[in-house]
């Protein structure tokens, strides 16, 4: 008789054997050394993310031991903030920020409140999104969803798309979602929720068609301009395109927590989604735009100094110079004339800044560096 293959067990691999360990109820407090090492070992591996995350869920299932889960919530936080795309992609997937992380909230789990903040601060950051290629629409959903249930989340001082989590004041959930002896502590939201008319459903249509256009102007934008050879003026408008759609962003978000309309929800979700998709585009496109700004810096002072080293001054005394200066003289000096320049002490240069430096002096390459000497006044140490 053929029997199914028993499911692997989640605390059997090296991964989850640790996350296990690090996460005993008995242990004291958390072993950060023992948490960073786990971090280490899921970004070394294949399985590593898919070993750790099946194991954190096995730990958060049906555990009432408040401690555990303390462990373990605080394990999550740091895996979050020290691990890639790989392991944050399958933690923000609804099996487990919902299946796992949310359903912790029941009363009958009747966890602390800072606990419960702690799990809520993690879906509102999650849902801003991520520095990488994270798909966080499933847990942007479940989000939305809990903001339609009168859930309050914990105010943030934390960045929009940033992963790290702070410690934020109280949790406040609505009665549904808290246990009785705490409900004093958990009121319902003071926003009245919106059924809206025909007439008003027209105009935010229309709102949102504008917002739809700018995504699409930006995203334009963001395609035909390489960081480097950008047009100015597509720049000035991505600015301003970029600080209306944050704005509307904004907007949408609000309107989703009061808001009943059911096929308004659905709009409002889609056009939040590509205004989240278009910022981020933005987000990466200036990141690159630094870069490439900061490589061609570095690009430039190389060939300076690979110039300078081949009029053998030393290079103790070029940074004694600034780079349009040193620029500036060495045309003068060397180019367009070469060895038949001779500058006249009658006709001063003045746009170079070496007026008085100005003399009779015929370039050749055997008198080269005397004239820098002169020319720069500073007695240069040559080899």
């Amino acid at each position: 008789m053929a029997f199914g293959k028993a499911p692997k067990d989640p605390f059997g691999t090296a991964v989850g054997s640790l996350v296990e360990r690090a996460t005993f109820g008995s242990l004291q407090t958390e072993e950060w050394g023992q948490f960073m090492h786990i971090c280490d070992l899921i970004n070394a591996t294949e399985e590593g993310p898919k070993d750790a995350v099946k194991a954190l869920k096995k730990k958060l299932s049906k555990n009432c031991n408040h401690k555990e889960i303390r462990l373990t919530l605080s394990l999550l936080e740091m895996c979050m903030e020290n691990c890639g795309p790989r392991f944050q992609s399958l933690v923000v997937k609804k099996d487990f920020c919902k299946d796992k992380l949310v359903k912790l909230l029941n009363p009958r789990f009747n966890l602390p409140i800072d606990m419960q903040e702690k799990i809520l601060t993690f879906i509102m950051v999650w849902a801003r999104g991520f520095q990488g290629m994270v798909d966080v629409s499933e847990v942007k959903e479940v989000y939305i969803e809990l903001l339609k249930k009168g859930v309050e989340f914990p105010s943030s001082d934390t960045s929009s798309g940033g992963s790290k989590i702070s410690a934020l004041p109280c949790a406040k959930l609505s009665p549904s979602c808290a246990s009785p002896a705490k409900r004093s502590f958990l009121p319902l939201p003071t926003g009245p929720t919106l059924l809206l008319t025909p007439e008003q459903i027209g105009k935010l249509y229309s709102e949102l068609d504008m917002a739809k256009m700018n995504v699409r102007v930006m995203s334009s934008i963001l395609k035909e301009n390489v960081p480097g050879s950008e047009n100015p003026d597509d720049m000035n408008l991505l600015q301003k395109l970029y600080k209306t759609c944050r704005m509307m962003q904004e907007r949408i978000m609000e309107l989703l927590v009061t808001v009943e309309n059911e096929d308004v929800i659905v709009e409002l979700i889609q056009v939040n989604e590509d205004l989240n998709n278009v910022l981020l585009g933005h987000e990466r496109f200036s990141r690159n735009r630094v870069r490439f700004l900061e490589n061609q810096r570095i690009q430039r002072e190389r060939e300076e100094m690979a110039y300078l080293h081949t009029l053998k001054i030393k290079p103790g005394l070029i940074h004694q110079f600034t780079q349009s200066w040193i620029q500036q003289l060495l045309q003068k000096l060397i180019s367009p004339f070469g060895d038949s320049f001779k500058p006249s002490a009658s006709e001063p240069n003045k746009s170079a800044g070496w007026t008085d430096c100005a003399i009779k002096w015929s370039i050749t390459s055997s008198g080269l560096d005397s004239c820098l000497r002169k020319q720069l006044k500073i007695g240069f140490e040559v080899d």
